[in-house]
């Protein structure tokens, strides 16, 4: 039996769970801290769209089927697979204003980081797991934003830690995960990535099973699998929510999103540092992983190089992959039980009283100090504030990045932040159309009679316009500047 297949009790006894329970809580609350305090979590255009996508599931009652948002793909179909992200995204704005949606984010990032480190804390202590857990967090870091994706990070890691813990007992895993896969589905399509994970463990377990035991850990597993499966199949869409992701893995535009691009190392990042961190401890101590494991590490690992946005992926699951093996390679040993069960259940709940007490005194702060936004790159406010009404609820050639915030504001944009809505011929010829091609420029004006434009000032398309008979340049800023047709401007706006 390897290292892998332990029993839980062979090896962390739970005492040992108890006693480490305060170092993953208060990770998470300075965690929580910090995000509350950070404005970087607001740094997304798509934040604005998700929102208003909420209000217009609680105004109507329904997930919508088609796009209400745009003009050039108004009532074309649109798989609103978030659905449930949203509904929470806008009632936290409703409530809170940006400060709540703030606090709904934050909290997501806080309860990631518990489940992670509470997951790691069964095999590892001391600055070594906190070492593995800053590594393996810092991949998720610079993800860590007012979106779905986000809010899906909980259920992520609490079926991984589920299917950790399964294997550890030498069991098909816990029913308890299925209302995580109910809710995943509904939260973002990330989901089927915890129906894939389920398949290495299950193979792990069958080759692990002593061979009369093999067929009956085969079909504990695929028991539980199935009812996974139909357990994220509840939810609007039914079957739609499952194929979407795949269809949506094949469009080839999303290379020009910047979080589905590989990996870059022309500078130093977190994914650079944790591969190097990994290959000098494995080169210094004889670090021995499971041979389903190590491939199921292989394979994040190839994730996290070609899109950046999977180094999420990779720093949740590499450290539960790799903790146990990091406990025998520093000869770690679980920590003494407590002297008296009942005293460790009782510190357990002084701990998370304290924990939770703590928790409602900081969200209540950032929610007694507002969230305001200000113009930003995603965030054009003084340059719509400066376009006549008139003119606002006429057609405009937008920016790929303003699409939410117009949204947002109640003006129906040319393209916002929906790769999967626009499809591939569309976001090529808007590329052609942002890098100042006239002839893709005059045929999207004449074809979906545009009377106004809004970009960054870099844009190549501004100077374009900025050639162009009949366009007045009628604001700019640091952050946009906005065009309109001559004859379709007030005369007191006309040069």
């Amino acid at each position: 039996m390897t290292s892998a297949t332990l029993p839980l009790t062979a090896r962390s006894p739970a005492g040992t769970i108890r006693q480490g329970a305060w170092t993953p809580a208060a990770a998470a609350l300075l965690l929580f801290a910090l995000t509350l305090a950070s404005p970087a979590i607001l740094n997304d255009g798509d934040t604005f769209w998700h929102i208003a996508a909420g209000d217009w599931i609680l105004d109507h009652r329904a997930v919508p089927t088609t796009d209400p948002f745009t003009f050039s793909f108004g009532g074309a179909p649109w798989t609103a697979h978030e659905w449930l992200s949203e509904v929470l995204l806008a009632l936290c704005f409703r409530l809170g204003g940006w400060s709540g949606v703030v606090v709904l984010t934050s909290s997501a990032v806080a309860a990631t980081l518990f489940i992670f480190m509470r997951r790691l804390a069964r095999d590892l202590h001391g600055f070594a797991l906190l070492c593995l857990a800053a590594l393996g967090f810092s991949l998720v870091t610079g993800s860590m934003l007012a979106r779905p994706h986000v809010l899906a990070l909980p259920a992520l890691a609490a079926l991984a830690a589920g299917l950790f813990s399964a294997r550890d007992k030498e069991k098909a895993p816990s029913l308890a995960l299925l209302p995580v896969m109910t809710i995943w589905s509904n939260l973002h399509g990330s989901f089927i990535v915890g129906l894939a994970l389920i398949g290495p463990f299950a193979l792990e377990a069958v080759l692990a099973a002593r061979p009369e035991k093999r067929i009956a850990a085969a079909r504990g597993w695929i028991v539980f699998g199935l009812l996974a499966l139909g357990s994220a199949l509840i939810n609007p869409l039914g079957l739609e929510a499952l194929l979407f992701p795949i269809r949506l893995m094949g469009l080839k535009s999303l290379a020009g999103v910047g979080e589905w691009r590989p990996e870059a190392f022309d500078h130093v990042g977190p994914l650079e540092i944790a591969l190097f961190a990994l290959i000098g401890f494995a080169l210094l101590r004889p670090l021995r992983v499971a041979p389903v494991r190590l491939l199921l590490l292989i394979g994040l690992i190839h994730l996290a190089l070609h899109h950046t946005r999977h180094g999420m992926l990779l720093g949740l699951l590499a450290p539960m992959i790799l903790a146990r093996p990091i406990a025998e390679a520093l000869a770690q040993t679980p920590a003494p039980l407590a002297q008296s069960p009942d005293m460790g259940r009782l510190i357990t709940r002084l701990q998370a009283a304290l924990a939770l007490a703590l928790f409602v005194v900081l969200a209540g702060l950032r929610l007694a100090i507002p969230v305001t936004r200000e113009d930003g790159p995603m965030a054009p406010i003084s340059a719509l504030a400066a376009v006549p009404a008139e003119l606002r609820a006429r057609p405009v050639l937008n920016h790929y990045d303003f699409g939410g915030y117009l949204i947002f504001s109640g003006v129906r944009p040319y393209i916002d932040g929906r790769t999967d809505l626009f499809g591939d011929a569309f976001l090529d010829n808007f590329d052609r159309i942002a890098a100042g091609n006239a002839k893709a420029l005059d045929a999207a004006v004449e074809k979906d009679a545009i009377v106004w434009t809004i970009f960054p000032p870099a844009s190549p398309v501004v100077r374009t316009l900025d050639a162009r008979p009949g366009w007045n340049r009628i604001y700019a800023d640091r952050n946009a500047v906005i065009h309109a047709r001559a004859d379709a401007l007030p005369f007191d706006l006309r040069k």
